[in-house]
């Protein structure tokens, strides 16, 4: 997507941009990862960007890059909890994988 569409929200670890009739939730954590594919995402039942990374063992996992909600079926209070629900799981692992040292 390539910062097309007007930003109109963003967090920590997400962008929202309002881009051809869709609310685009974009995870900031994979920018810049290569599209292999575009589907219907299950868990969202919109359609989706989607990556392949690799983990230390060299097994890839498909991850989500970008979601496309219509905005005809979706208000921007709607995709601002999904992604704040992705904002709140990477909160969650970085403060499990590098805690304050307080």
């Amino acid at each position: 997507m390539q910062q097309q569409g007007n930003l109109i929200k963003k967090g920590q670890f997400y962008f929202i941009y309002d881009y051809n009739l869709n609310f685009v939730l974009e995870d900031k954590t994979k920018r810049g990862l290569e599209v292999h594919e575009h589907v219907l995402d299950e868990k969202y039942g919109v359609e989706a960007d989607r990556g392949t990374i690799h983990d230390m063992n060299g097994i890839g996992h498909k991850v989500g890059i970008r979601w496309y909600f219509p905005q005809s079926k979706y208000r921007l209070d709607q995709v601002t909890k999904v992604a704040e629900e992705i904002e709140l799981r990477y909160k969650a692992i970085r403060e499990m994988t590098c805690p304050d040292d307080e």
